[in-house]
């Protein structure tokens, strides 16, 4: 299968609103087949469903500025290099609180097969992992501490420094400003050395991707 039918395949999915968990699908993809480096988030907001591309909401600003601080040049360099997805690839509607709906696991399960394809066919030598729900799906049920800072194999085992393996799953905190994680001085610690640690993994896959374009 080629990534423009699954796209294809994925736009036209209907399994959350069938199941009566959305009340209509507008699917967010973003990203091409010969992307190295993935990243995954949880899911798309309200501005996403609308312009149908990943992180344009408020979390936006504070993403991109975390991926240039670890080796990209722009936003503009990371939304062409990097293939960015979710767990659940359409907005989940408002919560009671008011903020975005966290998926439930019945979504998240009906959306998996497609998560998976996209692992498939991208083949990621870097797979980036943006807030709980993708942390989770790869990495279990562990506190934000013990994953920020260190790299992980797909086995969930931690990579130390020197230590090849593809993909390189790189856990980061949502960017979302409704997270508190980050006010505390040592949790801002564990992500400054979570990108610096990615910057030269980052601009190395870079590089060869440019080479082999």
């Amino acid at each position: 299968m080629s990534l423009a039918r699954l796209h294809r395949e994925i736009l036209a999915c209907t399994r959350c609103v069938d199941a009566g968990y959305l009340p209509r699908a507008a699917p967010v993809l973003s990203g091409y087949a010969d992307n190295r480096i993935m990243l995954i988030g949880q899911a798309p907001g309200a501005v996403e469903a609308v312009r149908r591309l990943p992180f344009q909401g408020r979390s936006r600003n504070v993403l991109m500025g975390w991926l240039i601080r670890a080796g990209f040049s722009s936003e503009a360099q990371v939304r062409h290099r990097v293939y960015m997805t979710s767990i659940t690839k359409c907005f989940p509607g408002k919560g009671s609180g008011g903020g975005d709906r966290r998926p439930s696991r019945a979504e998240v399960d009906l959306c998996r097969s497609h998560l998976d394809r996209q692992l498939a066919l991208i083949k990621p030598e870097l797979l980036i992992l943006v807030g709980g729900l993708a942390h989770e799906r790869f990495l279990s049920a562990r506190p934000l501490d013990a994953l920020v800072g260190r790299f992980f194999d797909l086995s969930g085992r931690e990579v130390t420094r020197g230590t090849r393996t593809r993909p390189l799953l790189v856990p980061l905190p949502h960017p979302s400003g409704a997270s508190r994680w980050l006010n505390a001085v040592e949790n801002r610690r564990l992500l400054e050395r979570a990108l610096r640690r990615l910057r030269p993994i980052a601009r190395s896959l870079l590089d060869a991707q440019l080479v082999g374009a």
